[in-house]
């Protein structure tokens, strides 16, 4: 008798069910560099909760939300040591008492702001929006947080019309390449910034590149447009926000959606420690207040909820008809979620980097 024979079954049956009772994660253990502080690790497979559904991921979203977390920045920071991951991509694979209008097999999409760089996540129901079994789940993934940031900026908060000028900061990266494709899409002329070796790229999204770096970047704008431009939507803060106001024309928008480090103090996301970032970020809040010729400023930040969900099936619809590309900087296993956030970091990327676990 082969007594190896008998064993080899049950040994098989007891690895696979302790793999599907696993979950491998990224933890960020503290403030410092991606290759100190974030690590994988194992823990338990979570259950769904009453109201809530447990999602097998498919691809999640590296962000300057963990830069932010990671250097200490982050205006609303988690303990550490914490799972970070602010959108994600998935198959539900459980239900929980009381969910209705989801079941099991159905591909989502969500945004928890931390916690989706893991193979199993936890979810609430009503966060939840559905993805078409057609996208590729990095591109569907580059339109979660991403694709609503750049939708919702374009076309909730600015009144623009075919024909107008907007200056896009950052036009190479993960928001502003999305951004720049809807605003060509809805017939508006684009200058986007970005370093030399990317323009060729910001130049197949149909925009007229200008190198970030440039010492007067508003004059260079202005030669561009003299009238000055409809809409600023500036990515980086700080006294970039006043040479943003000097670029509008009248009745123009200014939007901040700063998810830059520079300039602060960490632990201090609303303190910067420059004196004249001081005097930026006052007129900055005092434009919030009290709004002079016809312009205005805005400070966006995505949130989830109806408009969310309502945002997410659009850009779903145009990147399906082939109206948005989102470029896809990297596809990383769980275990380089260090060296996606290194890359991230260098500031050589065009587009965004994914985490597929």
């Amino acid at each position: 008798m082969n007594l190896n024979s008998a064993e080899h079954p049950a040994s098989g049956t007891a690895d696979r069910t302790r793999r599907a009772a696993a979950n491998t994660l990224v933890r960020m253990t503290g403030s410092g560099t991606p290759e100190e502080r974030i690590h994988t690790a194992e823990g338990p497979r979570p259950a769904a909760g009453k109201g809530r559904v447990l999602v097998e991921v498919e691809a999640a979203g590296v962000s300057f939300a963990e830069v932010q977390m990671l250097q200490h920045l982050h205006p609303f920071p988690p303990k550490f040591p914490f799972v970070p991951g602010y959108d994600l991509v998935g198959r539900i694979v459980e239900v929980g008492p009381g969910v209705t209008g989801w079941k099991t097999g159905d591909r989502i999409a969500a945004m928890p702001r931390q916690g989706a760089w893991q193979r199993f996540v936890e979810l609430p129901a009503k966060t939840l929006a559905a993805v078409p079994e057609t996208l590729d789940a990095a591109v569907a993934v580059a339109l979660v947080t991403n694709g609503v940031t750049a939708y919702q900026m374009l076309h909730r908060l600015t009144r623009l019309r075919p024909g107008q000028s907007v200056l896009v900061h950052g036009a190479s990266g993960g928001v502003g390449a999305l951004l720049t494709q809807l605003a060509v899409h809805h017939g508006l002329r684009v200058i986007g910034t970005a370093s030399p070796a990317k323009h060729d790229a910001v130049r197949e999204l149909g925009a007229q590149p200008l190198d970030y770096r440039t010492p007067d970047i508003a004059a260079a704008v202005r030669a561009l447009a003299p009238e000055g431009v409809q809409a600023v939507f500036d990515h980086i803060g700080g006294r970039g926000l006043d040479a943003g106001w000097t670029m509008l024309a009248r009745g123009g928008t200014l939007v901040s959606f700063d998810s830059s480090v520079a300039g602060y103090r960490p632990g201090q996301w609303f303190r910067p420690h420059v004196p004249a970032l001081r005097r930026t970020v006052t007129r900055f809040f005092a434009r919030l207040l009290g709004l002079t010729k016809g312009r205005r400023m805005s400070m966006y930040y995505v949130k989830p909820g109806p408009d969310f969900t309502t945002d997410y099936a659009q850009l779903c619809r145009l990147a399906t008809d082939g109206v948005l590309t989102p470029r896809i900087a990297g596809r990383h296993p769980l275990d380089a979620a260090a060296a996606a956030v290194r890359a991230l970091l260098d500031g050589s990327s065009v587009g965004k980097h994914v985490l597929a676990p």
